[in-house]
Protein backbone atom coordinates (compact mmCIF):
# COMPACT_ATOMS: atom_id res chain seq x y z
CA UNK A 1 0.00 0.00 0.00
CA UNK A 2 1.23 3.49 -0.87
CA UNK A 3 2.28 5.46 2.20
CA UNK A 4 2.80 9.15 2.64
CA UNK A 5 5.89 10.44 4.42
CA UNK A 6 3.90 12.48 6.94
CA UNK A 7 2.21 10.95 9.96
CA UNK A 8 1.87 10.86 13.72
CA UNK A 9 1.84 8.14 16.36
CA UNK A 10 1.62 8.13 20.14
CA UNK A 11 1.80 5.43 22.83
CA UNK A 12 2.42 5.13 26.55
CA UNK A 13 4.32 2.53 28.55
CA UNK A 14 5.59 1.78 32.02
CA UNK A 15 8.32 -0.11 33.84
CA UNK A 16 7.81 -0.70 37.55
CA UNK A 17 6.81 2.72 38.86
CA UNK A 18 8.28 4.56 35.85
CA UNK A 19 5.81 5.63 33.15
CA UNK A 20 6.59 7.34 29.87
CA UNK A 21 5.09 8.58 26.59
CA UNK A 22 6.42 7.97 23.08
CA UNK A 23 5.48 10.39 20.29
CA UNK A 24 6.43 9.94 16.65
CA UNK A 25 6.03 12.43 13.80
CA UNK A 26 7.48 12.79 10.32
CA UNK A 27 7.73 15.19 7.38
CA UNK A 28 8.92 14.81 3.81
CA UNK A 29 12.60 14.13 3.17
CA UNK A 30 14.55 12.62 0.29
CA UNK A 31 16.29 10.13 2.55
CA UNK A 32 15.83 8.48 5.95
CA UNK A 33 16.64 10.73 8.88
CA UNK A 34 15.63 9.96 12.45
CA UNK A 35 16.16 11.99 15.59
CA UNK A 36 15.46 10.49 19.02
CA UNK A 37 15.06 12.71 22.10
CA UNK A 38 15.37 10.87 25.39
CA UNK A 39 15.32 11.89 29.08
CA UNK A 40 18.62 12.18 30.90
CA UNK A 41 20.15 8.83 31.66
CA UNK A 42 18.39 7.01 28.83
CA UNK A 43 20.71 8.09 26.01
CA UNK A 44 22.33 4.61 25.65
CA UNK A 45 19.00 3.44 24.19
CA UNK A 46 19.01 5.95 21.33
CA UNK A 47 20.67 3.66 18.75
CA UNK A 48 18.46 0.56 19.29
CA UNK A 49 15.32 2.71 19.21
CA UNK A 50 16.44 4.34 15.97
CA UNK A 51 17.00 0.87 14.51
CA UNK A 52 13.39 -0.04 15.30
CA UNK A 53 12.19 3.02 13.40
CA UNK A 54 14.51 2.19 10.50
CA UNK A 55 12.88 -1.22 10.12
CA UNK A 56 9.43 0.33 9.83
CA UNK A 57 10.19 3.46 7.77
CA UNK A 58 12.33 3.73 4.65
CA UNK A 59 12.19 7.45 3.90
CA UNK A 60 11.31 10.72 5.62
CA UNK A 61 12.49 12.93 8.46
CA UNK A 62 11.25 11.25 11.63
CA UNK A 63 11.26 12.76 15.11
CA UNK A 64 10.89 10.47 18.13
CA UNK A 65 10.22 12.21 21.43
CA UNK A 66 10.16 10.17 24.66
CA UNK A 67 9.30 11.85 27.93
CA UNK A 68 8.95 10.56 31.47
CA UNK A 69 5.79 11.16 33.43
CA UNK A 70 6.87 13.79 35.97
CA UNK A 71 4.35 12.49 38.50
CA UNK A 72 5.51 8.88 38.31
CA UNK A 73 9.18 9.34 37.47
CA UNK A 74 11.66 7.83 39.86
CA UNK A 75 13.02 10.60 42.05
CA UNK A 76 16.77 11.13 42.35
CA UNK A 77 18.37 10.26 45.71
CA UNK A 78 20.18 12.89 47.76
CA UNK A 79 23.53 11.69 49.12
CA UNK A 80 25.75 13.28 51.78
CA UNK A 81 29.45 13.34 51.02
CA UNK A 82 30.82 13.00 54.57
CA UNK A 83 34.45 13.34 53.50
CA UNK A 84 33.74 16.62 51.70
CA UNK A 85 31.76 17.97 54.67
CA UNK A 86 34.62 17.12 57.08
CA UNK A 87 37.13 18.88 54.85
CA UNK A 88 34.99 22.02 54.91
CA UNK A 89 34.72 21.84 58.71
CA UNK A 90 38.47 21.28 59.19
CA UNK A 91 39.30 24.11 56.82
CA UNK A 92 36.91 26.46 58.61
CA UNK A 93 38.51 25.65 61.96
CA UNK A 94 41.97 26.36 60.57
CA UNK A 95 40.69 29.68 59.24
CA UNK A 96 39.12 30.51 62.62
CA UNK A 97 42.42 29.73 64.37
CA UNK A 98 44.37 31.95 61.97
CA UNK A 99 41.87 34.78 62.38
CA UNK A 100 41.71 34.21 66.16
CA UNK A 101 37.96 33.86 65.92
CA UNK A 102 35.60 31.70 67.90
CA UNK A 103 32.99 31.58 65.16
CA UNK A 104 32.37 28.09 63.78
CA UNK A 105 30.98 27.02 60.41
CA UNK A 106 27.21 26.80 60.86
CA UNK A 107 25.23 23.80 59.65
CA UNK A 108 23.11 26.00 57.42
CA UNK A 109 26.16 27.39 55.61
CA UNK A 110 27.84 23.99 55.42
CA UNK A 111 24.77 22.42 53.77
CA UNK A 112 24.92 24.99 50.96
CA UNK A 113 28.56 24.44 50.07
CA UNK A 114 29.28 22.69 46.79
CA UNK A 115 29.79 18.95 46.99
CA UNK A 116 28.39 18.41 50.46
CA UNK A 117 25.14 17.05 49.03
CA UNK A 118 24.71 15.51 45.58
CA UNK A 119 21.83 14.00 43.65
CA UNK A 120 22.13 10.50 42.25
CA UNK A 121 19.82 8.86 39.76
CA UNK A 122 18.75 5.42 40.95
CA UNK A 123 20.22 2.63 38.87
CA UNK A 124 17.90 1.19 36.26
CA UNK A 125 17.80 -2.09 34.39
CA UNK A 126 18.59 -0.78 30.91
CA UNK A 127 17.69 -4.04 29.18
CA UNK A 128 14.26 -4.06 30.80
CA UNK A 129 13.85 -0.38 29.97
CA UNK A 130 14.85 -1.00 26.35
CA UNK A 131 12.20 -3.71 26.10
CA UNK A 132 9.53 -1.46 27.59
CA UNK A 133 10.44 1.52 25.41
CA UNK A 134 10.68 -0.70 22.34
CA UNK A 135 7.19 -2.06 22.94
CA UNK A 136 5.72 1.43 23.26
CA UNK A 137 7.63 2.60 20.19
CA UNK A 138 6.27 -0.33 18.16
CA UNK A 139 2.76 0.63 19.20
CA UNK A 140 3.39 4.25 18.19
CA UNK A 141 4.86 3.07 14.87
CA UNK A 142 1.74 1.00 14.14
CA UNK A 143 -0.42 4.08 14.68
CA UNK A 144 2.05 6.19 12.71
CA UNK A 145 1.97 3.82 9.72
CA UNK A 146 -1.83 3.61 9.86
CA UNK A 147 -2.09 7.39 9.41
CA UNK A 148 0.47 7.28 6.62
CA UNK A 149 -1.44 4.54 4.82
CA UNK A 150 -4.70 6.50 5.04
CA UNK A 151 -3.07 9.56 3.54
CA UNK A 152 -1.13 7.39 1.08
CA UNK A 153 -4.36 5.84 -0.21
CA UNK A 154 -5.68 9.31 -1.01
CA UNK A 155 -2.40 10.22 -2.74
CA UNK A 156 -2.47 7.00 -4.76
CA UNK A 157 -6.02 7.68 -5.94
CA UNK A 158 -5.08 11.18 -7.09
CA UNK A 159 -2.04 9.87 -8.95
CA UNK A 160 -4.00 7.03 -10.57
CA UNK A 161 -6.52 9.64 -11.73
CA UNK A 162 -3.65 11.68 -13.22
CA UNK A 163 -2.32 8.60 -15.02
CA UNK A 164 -5.79 7.84 -16.39
CA UNK A 165 -6.17 11.42 -17.61
CA UNK A 166 -2.79 11.23 -19.36
CA UNK A 167 -3.73 7.90 -20.93
CA UNK A 168 -6.96 9.40 -22.29
CA UNK A 169 -5.06 12.38 -23.71
CA UNK A 170 -2.57 10.00 -25.32
CA UNK A 171 -5.42 8.00 -26.86
CA UNK A 172 -6.79 11.22 -28.37
CA UNK A 173 -3.35 11.97 -29.85
CA UNK A 174 -3.09 8.43 -31.20
CA UNK A 175 -6.42 8.81 -33.00
CA UNK A 176 -5.11 11.92 -34.73
CA UNK A 177 -1.88 10.37 -35.99
CA UNK A 178 -3.20 8.74 -39.23
CA UNK A 179 -5.00 11.95 -40.18
CA UNK A 180 -1.91 14.02 -39.43
CA UNK A 181 0.35 11.75 -41.46
CA UNK A 182 -2.03 11.92 -44.42
CA UNK A 183 -2.20 15.70 -44.16
CA UNK A 184 1.60 15.95 -43.96
CA UNK A 185 1.99 13.76 -47.02
CA UNK A 186 -0.60 15.75 -48.99
CA UNK A 187 1.08 19.05 -48.19
CA UNK A 188 4.48 17.64 -49.08
CA UNK A 189 3.23 16.27 -52.40
CA UNK A 190 1.65 19.60 -53.26
CA UNK A 191 4.84 21.42 -52.48
CA UNK A 192 7.01 18.95 -54.36
CA UNK A 193 4.64 19.11 -57.32
CA UNK A 194 5.19 22.86 -57.45
CA UNK A 195 8.93 22.38 -57.34
CA UNK A 196 8.76 19.53 -59.84
CA UNK A 197 7.07 21.77 -62.33
CA UNK A 198 10.01 24.09 -62.08
CA UNK A 199 12.95 21.73 -61.57
CA UNK A 200 11.73 18.33 -62.72
CA UNK A 201 12.07 16.34 -59.48
CA UNK A 202 11.58 12.64 -60.08
CA UNK A 203 8.93 10.47 -58.41
CA UNK A 204 11.51 8.37 -56.55
CA UNK A 205 12.91 11.53 -54.96
CA UNK A 206 9.39 12.46 -53.95
CA UNK A 207 8.92 9.05 -52.33
CA UNK A 208 12.20 9.50 -50.44
CA UNK A 209 11.16 12.89 -49.11
CA UNK A 210 7.81 11.50 -47.99
CA UNK A 211 9.60 8.63 -46.23
CA UNK A 212 11.94 11.04 -44.47
CA UNK A 213 9.02 13.14 -43.30
CA UNK A 214 7.19 10.07 -42.07
CA UNK A 215 10.27 9.07 -40.07
CA UNK A 216 10.56 12.51 -38.49
CA UNK A 217 6.90 12.55 -37.49
CA UNK A 218 6.66 8.89 -36.40
CA UNK A 219 5.70 8.69 -32.74
CA UNK A 220 4.83 5.01 -32.42
CA UNK A 221 7.81 4.38 -30.13
CA UNK A 222 6.90 7.28 -27.87
CA UNK A 223 3.28 6.11 -27.69
CA UNK A 224 4.34 2.56 -26.80
CA UNK A 225 6.76 3.77 -24.12
CA UNK A 226 4.19 6.12 -22.59
CA UNK A 227 1.66 3.30 -22.36
CA UNK A 228 4.29 1.12 -20.70
CA UNK A 229 5.12 3.93 -18.24
CA UNK A 230 1.44 4.35 -17.38
CA UNK A 231 1.13 0.62 -16.72
CA UNK A 232 4.24 0.74 -14.55
CA UNK A 233 2.83 3.66 -12.59
CA UNK A 234 -0.39 1.75 -11.88
CA UNK A 235 1.67 -1.26 -10.80
CA UNK A 236 3.78 0.81 -8.40
CA UNK A 237 0.76 2.53 -6.88
CA UNK A 238 -0.78 -0.81 -5.95
CA UNK A 239 2.47 -2.24 -4.56
CA UNK A 240 3.14 -2.89 -0.87
CA UNK A 241 6.77 -1.78 -1.12
CA UNK A 242 8.05 1.83 -0.74
CA UNK A 243 7.71 3.32 -4.24
CA UNK A 244 8.47 7.02 -3.87
CA UNK A 245 11.89 6.96 -5.54
CA UNK A 246 10.67 4.71 -8.38
CA UNK A 247 7.69 6.98 -9.00
CA UNK A 248 9.92 10.03 -9.04
CA UNK A 249 12.15 8.45 -11.69
CA UNK A 250 9.09 7.32 -13.67
CA UNK A 251 7.66 10.83 -13.86
CA UNK A 252 10.95 12.01 -15.36
CA UNK A 253 10.70 9.35 -18.07
CA UNK A 254 7.08 10.27 -18.79
CA UNK A 255 8.08 13.93 -19.07
CA UNK A 256 10.76 13.06 -21.62
CA UNK A 257 8.36 11.10 -23.83
CA UNK A 258 5.65 13.77 -23.68
CA UNK A 259 8.16 16.45 -24.74
CA UNK A 260 9.30 14.33 -27.69
CA UNK A 261 5.71 13.67 -28.71
CA UNK A 262 4.89 17.38 -28.68
CA UNK A 263 7.98 18.31 -30.69
CA UNK A 264 7.25 15.76 -33.43
CA UNK A 265 3.53 16.38 -33.91
CA UNK A 266 2.97 20.07 -34.53
CA UNK A 267 -0.80 20.29 -34.52
CA UNK A 268 -3.22 22.44 -32.55
CA UNK A 269 -5.26 19.46 -31.39
CA UNK A 270 -2.18 17.47 -30.42
CA UNK A 271 -0.68 20.46 -28.61
CA UNK A 272 -3.85 20.77 -26.56
CA UNK A 273 -3.63 17.11 -25.49
CA UNK A 274 0.11 17.37 -24.81
CA UNK A 275 -0.49 20.36 -22.54
CA UNK A 276 -3.20 18.35 -20.80
CA UNK A 277 -0.73 15.51 -20.21
CA UNK A 278 1.89 17.93 -18.89
CA UNK A 279 -0.62 19.46 -16.48
CA UNK A 280 -1.65 16.07 -15.10
CA UNK A 281 1.98 14.96 -14.90
CA UNK A 282 2.85 18.05 -12.87
CA UNK A 283 0.05 17.22 -10.42
CA UNK A 284 1.43 13.72 -10.13
CA UNK A 285 4.98 14.95 -9.57
CA UNK A 286 3.83 17.16 -6.70
CA UNK A 287 2.09 14.20 -5.08
CA UNK A 288 5.09 11.92 -5.56
CA UNK A 289 7.16 14.18 -3.31
CA UNK A 290 4.89 13.11 -0.43
CA UNK A 291 5.23 9.37 -1.03
CA UNK A 292 7.58 7.14 0.96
Amino acid sequence: MTRSMTGFGRATGALDEESFTVELSAVNHRFFECGVRLPNGWSPLEAPLRDLVRKAVSRGKINVYIRRDPQAATRPCVRLDENMAKQYVDASRQLAHIMKSTEALSLNVLAQLEGVFRQEEPEQDMEALKTALGGALQEALAQFNATRETEGAALAKDMLDSIQAMAEALAAVEERIPELNAAYETRLRERVAELNAEAGIKEDRLALEVALLADKTAVSEEVVRLKAHFDRGRELLTSDAPVGRDLNFLTQEIQREINTLGSKLRDVGVTREVLRMKSDLEKMREQVQNVE
